[in-house]
């Protein structure tokens, strides 16, 4: 698990030294914004269309197998674009068809690592294990914003991409090495038996999905947080530069103390034991009210207050969601569950920045944060009562001579 951390960590740090310098190196070859967009949306379009089958491909494959050749993929795509961009011959055409080819790819390569993750500690530790990626995540995002502008500075824009290409070959190296723990290889031997002829089948993972409440409610809550909610490098950019009438650099501040209190909640996220969806919503209310607070702040000062714990709160409600989602299915379905909720996912990620943008359009940013805030909390409080509602009466079922609630017969007869 530590050699685990550690190349994911220099994943991290290449991959955001590459998003950081990309969407610049997009605007300097198409002088245009809706072409940055374009590229981003072909990217992300893969996900939205096939996670579901590059789910199911990770239940049918040794996993890794799959997420080595998978990162081995994405270093040569890295690679090829280093190139192209050193020996200025990257055109619009070759940068949407990579895009797009890094977004097939990463269908298969999310599932696959996040569930080899799981495999490398015993059972009851894998929240803690998540948290510990939540953690690697934020350093290496800080790392590799921070390297991309010293890269790019000396080396030219092609090192980013190189630089990532490395980090994809160093994960691939590391994964063979790898030893699950004794726990995690007895379910990974069950799955490997499980209903092989049927494994490929995306349907069977749509309809766990479909029938399993929790992972409905757990997507329902942060559905409605990631579009009204946590889009804060939009709302709070406007927010800082408008009514609060600070510059770059002070947007610069809030940036850093927004990933400052991501790492604390990763940290307090390792520490969960039993997350839940209950837990999750809790969370994501609470930063919903926090967001209420944050977009009224008459000051710059006040708002850094408030933006550390909004990032701490949402930091460990998406290591607690995590967790659900990675350990609720039955580890033969868990790739295709983790592929139905990529696609889901994409939806949140392509509408919820054009949804909020529209709500800032009507109600500026003050309006946008206070009404996404309350529309978080109050639907969440809402969906939390109905739950609350729902009468629970006990099937009687005849055991002997008596009738007796489902729950004992069915235990004695287990």
């Amino acid at each position: 698990m530590r050699w685990w951390s550690v190349a994911n960590f220099v994943s991290n740090a290449g991959t955001w030294m590459q998003l950081t310098v990309q969407n610049l190196l997009v605007l300097q070859i198409t002088g245009s914004a809706a072409a940055t967009g374009l590229s981003m949306s072909v990217q992300a379009a893969p996900a939205l269309l096939i996670s579901v089958f590059g789910g199911a491909a990770v239940d049918r494959w040794p996993r890794k197998l799959t997420a080595a050749v998978s990162q081995a993929l994405l270093g040569a795509v890295a690679f090829a674009t280093a190139l192209m961009v050193a020996l200025d011959r990257l055109d619009v055409t070759t940068l949407m068809v990579l895009a797009a080819v890094t977004g097939v790819i990463a269908t298969v390569d999310g599932p696959a690592c996040s569930l080899l993750g799981n495999d490398l500690v015993p059972a009851q530790d894998v929240p803690s294990a998540i948290g510990v990626g939540a953690l690697v995540h934020q350093a290496g995002r800080l790392t590799g914003a921070a390297l991309a502008g010293v890269a790019v500075g000396f080396l030219g824009t092609a090192a980013a991409y190189a630089a990532n290409g490395l980090s994809f070959l160093f994960v691939a190296s590391v994964i063979p090495f790898l030893r699950p723990a004794r726990g995690a290889a007895e379910r990974t031997g069950k799955e490997e038996r499980h209903d092989r002829a049927d494994s490929l089948s995306v349907r069977e993972g749509l309809a766990f999905f479909a029938r399993r409440p929790r992972l409905l409610a757990l997507a329902g809550v942060t559905g409605v947080s990631a579009v009204f909610g946590r889009n804060y490098q939009l709302t709070l950019a406007v927010l800082v530069t408008g009514p609060l009438a600070g510059g770059a650099g002070s947007f610069g501040t809030v940036s850093t103390v927004l990933a400052a209190g991501g790492i604390i909640g990763a940290v307090l996220g390792a520490r969960l034991r039993r997350p839940s969806v209950r837990v999750v919503g809790a969370l994501a209310a609470a930063g919903g009210l926090l967001q209420v607070v944050a977009g009224l702040s008459p000051s710059l000062a006040v708002l850094l207050v408030m933006v550390l714990p909004m990032a701490v709160v949402e930091s460990v409600s998406d290591t607690a969601g995590t967790s659900v989602l990675q350990t609720d299915p039955p580890a033969h379905l868990r790739g295709r569950v983790l592929g139905v909720w990529g696609s889901i996912g994409t939806v949140w990620g392509l509408g919820g920045p054009s949804a909020l943008g529209l709500l800032m359009e009507l109600a500026g940013a003050r309006g946008a944060l206070v009404a996404g805030g309350l529309i978080i909390a109050a639907s969440i409080t809402a969906g939390h009562l109905l739950h609350g509602r729902r009468s629970k009466v006990p099937v009687p079922l005849r055991a002997g001579d008596t009738d007796v609630p489902a729950r004992a017969a069915l235990g004695t007869a287990a």
